[in-house]
Formats: structure tokens, C-alpha cells, sequence
């Protein structure tokens, strides 16, 4: 029995999934697409896309901007959704998207490594203040621990990511059909 042999039922499954790469350490994944449709024909055609019976995608739907998400039922804390832009740009339409948690999330990450930063800051400031002034700087000790925290919320920032991705890739095949072409994310 060959190597091959043993994994036949995983290499054939493996051939019918389409993978979409992304690039592992981007916090907001992104495209840009031009295409060559009005931006009202687009926005007309989402419509009709998420109003459509079974539409795996919710969303709304404005002048120039649109925001794609998971269905209520399907969502969790770290669902993505797609924030998508168009903007009319010689004579055709460029198509900008970011893919995203809810805002809510990125607030609170957001929320969490400026102040990480400013106690950092604050404590360079008087660790080194009392250094020149020939005190002891034991507060500087502080700093490593707050990088690690750092690194924690970043390790959580990228986990969260890996857990919504099959949810990201359902709002990206999603777009994808939309403008019948295939988009590269960056």
C-alpha cells in the first residue's frame, strides 16, 4: 500500500475544495477589483443577490457603500463581514473591500493596545525619570509584562481570525459570484 493509496479519500476531497490564501499575519484582510459595470448597476444587483431565497449573505446596501455579513443564526463574536466601496474611476467601477470582525470587536482590540501603549509610554516616562534621578527603576519591569499582553491580544486578534476564516471565505465566494471573477485578497 502506497502513501498515495492511504490518503486517496483525503486527496480527492482535497481537489474539490477551493482554497482561498490569505496572507497569514494581515489583521484586515482587503481587494480591490475593477469592473466594468455602473456602481447603481452593482448596488442593484447586491440587492437582489441578498434578497434572493437561500442567499447564504445579509447585508446592506447604500449609495457607494455596502456591508456583507453571516446570516444571525450562523453568527458567533468572531464572525467577519465584508465592508465593500465602489467608486466610479475611468469608465469603470473599482471595487474596494475589507474584511473585518464586527466593529464592536475591532473596538475592543482596538481599545486594547492603545492602552497597552499609553501605560507603556507612562511607565518609560517615570522609569526612566527616576533612573536619572539615581532612583531605583524596578517600575521598568512593567514592560516586558505588558509586551506580553501585547502579544496575547495579538495571538487572540489572529485566533479569532482563523475561526471566522471558512465564514470569511463564504462572504468572499459570495462577492465573487457577484461580479462572476475570480478577486485576489491582499
Amino acid at each position: 500500500m502506497t502513501l498515495i493509496n492511504c490518503f486517496q479519500d483525503d486527496l480527492a476531497y482535497l481537489g474539490k475544495i477551493t482554497l482561498l490564501t490569505m496572507p497569514s499575519f494581515t489583521l484586515r484582510p482587503r481587494f480591490k477589483k475593477d469592473v466594468h459595470i455602473a456602481s447603481e448597476e452593482l448596488e442593484e444587483l447586491l440587492k437582489a443577490e441578498l434578497k434572493k431565497e437561500g442567499s447564504e449573505c445579509v447585508g446592506y446596501v447604500g449609495s457607494g457603500y455596502s456591508v456583507i455579513k453571516i446570516p444571525m443564526t450562523e453568527r458567533h463574536f468572531w464572525s467577519p463581514q465584508l465592508s465593500i466601496s465602489f467608486e466610479e474611476k475611468d469608465g469603470a467601477t473599482q471595487i474596494s473591500g475589507l474584511y473585518g470582525p464586527n466593529p464592536t470587536v475591532w473596538a475592543v482590540f482596538f481599545f486594547g493596545y492603545v492602552a497597552l501603549g499609553i501605560i507603556g509610554l507612562f511607565i518609560l516616562v517615570i522609569g526612566f525619570s527616576r533612573f536619572s534621578l539615581g532612583m531605583g527603576t524596578g517600575i521598568l519591569w512593567v514592560l516586558p509584562v505588558l509586551l506580553v499582553a501585547a502579544l496575547i491580544l495579538y495571538v487572540l486578534a489572529q485566533g479569532g481570525q482563523k475561526i471566522g476564516a471558512q465564514q470569511m471565505f463564504t462572504l468572499h465566494h459570495f462577492f465573487e459570484g457577484l461580479v462572476d471573477e475570480k478577486v485576489k485578497i491582499r
